[in-house]
């Protein structure tokens, strides 16, 4: 890597030059094996493009349990009575990945310049969120910096372990459609036309479902192609509609809608704003910027809604429990019951972390059992389609061998 720095003398006299080096710290021995002390560096260009950290640092490849491990080392090293600088050049060492070598290395340099590690997170917010900044902000500025790095760790460990154990519960369900649409798709390509030109041949009168699934089948046979080139379309037209408000509205309101599914996202989402808020309050952020930060973290627009509306409630000097209870279609009863004993009781915070631990486990144990819940469903309808195939295909067949 090629870094323009400036440097000054033994007798004061400040330059500037370029120079070659493994990194910022190797650059550091070589100018002062050469008698000057550096000032200030920038990194230049190294005469490429370095296409593999680019898609790491510039997209924000830190991977999550890398940020929770950041967060949890952090904590335990600041409370063993580590600098701030020495922790983030222990674990430099310590990694293997040069994104996250980058990243600390950064860090570091930052904090030798004068800056707090909310200030130097600041500078890489496509790695660490508005939530993590903040509460390390908090930190900060209540004296309990590490207490607050365990909070984030546990905040984002907690929130990594929902998302992980909701994207396991719905893979299986995934999987057998995935599976019975490719099935499906070639018994149609090549089974299907097989038996549908016998059926042409015999001249024989075909059920309306057995002319259906032969339509069918010619279209894939003749135009796979468009088909395939169509259904492309379709789903990246789907993607990027989702992304719009309109259309993100129409599909949150399509999930929330859905059987089983829509009452996992019910409780998920509780249990993150309130994991989220309890987290945010303990590491002594205001109320305020607890729910601006809050409303960032929860993705569903409907519920995003309801914690926009509370923290306006905030501003106003009024009890936001009443907000949750206008919206249990969305938060469930016990999440405003336990809001409004918080606020009375000035102990919200706990509220909030007791409202998260309970969601938590329900999560928990609705994902542990849903494979289980699903399964006669998926039987159901693997069985009604592969009944209709069946009887639409073997019917004209029991047709040809009355007739001859």
């Amino acid at each position: 890597m090629k870094y323009k720095y400036k440097a000054k003398k033994a007798d004061g006299t400040e330059y500037e030059n370029t120079h070659e080096a493994k990194d910022k710290f190797a650059l550091y021995r070589d100018v002062r094996a050469e008698g000057g002390t550096v000032v200030s560096v920038k990194e230049g260009s190294s005469g490429g493009i370095d296409w593999k950290k680019l898609a790491k640092t510039s997209l924000g490849g830190v991977k999550l349990y890398h940020k929770i491990t950041l967060a949890r080392n952090l904590s335990s090293m600041i409370s063993a009575g580590l600098s701030m600088e020495r922790a983030l050049n222990v674990m430099e060492r310590q990694s293997k990945e040069d994104s996250l070598k980058n990243l600390y290395r950064d860090l570091a340099q930052s904090i030798s310049e004068g800056k707090t590690l909310s200030e130097a997170m600041g500078n890489h917010k496509k790695v660490f969120s508005s939530l993590f900044i903040s509460m390390v902000r908090a930190g900060e500025e209540s004296g309990a910096l590490a207490d607050s790095l365990s909070i984030v760790g546990t905040e984002l460990e907690q929130a990594y372990e929902l998302k992980r154990k909701v994207r396991g519960a719905l893979m299986y369900p995934m999987v057998v459609m995935f599976a019975m649409l490719i099935v499906a798709t070639l018994m149609l390509t090549y089974v299907v036309p097989t038996l549908a030109s016998t059926f042409r041949e015999m001249n024989v009168d075909l059920p309306k479902m057995t002319i259906f699934i032969m339509t069918v089948s010619d279209i894939l046979s003749q135009y796979f192609l468009i088909v395939a080139v169509s259904v492309v379309v379709f789903i990246t037209a789907l993607f990027y509609a989702s992304k719009t408000v309109s259309g993100k509205k129409c599909f949150h309101w399509l999930i929330l809608r859905i059987p089983i599914v829509g009452m996992l996202v019910k409780e998920v989402n509780s249990a993150r704003t309130a994991r989220t808020l309890s987290s945010l309050l303990k590491a002594g952020v205001d109320i305020t910027t607890a729910f601006q930060i809050t409303q960032d973290v929860v993705q569903n627009v409907y519920f995003k809604a309801v914690i926009v509306k509370a923290g306006d409630a905030v501003t106003r000097g009024n009890p936001t429990s009443l907000v949750f209870r206008e919206a249990e279609h969305l938060y469930p009863p016990l999440v405003s019951e336990m809001m409004a004993v918080g606020e009375e009781t000035g102990k919200l915070p706990a509220m909030l972390e007791r409202i998260a631990l309970f969601y938590e486990s329900e999560v928990t144990e609705k994902t542990k059992n849903m494979s289980t819940i699903i399964e006669p469903f998926l039987m159901l309808f693997i069985g009604g389609g592969v009944g209709f195939f069946a009887v639409a295909m073997i019917q004209p067949i029991y047709s040809l061998s009355s007739a001859i």
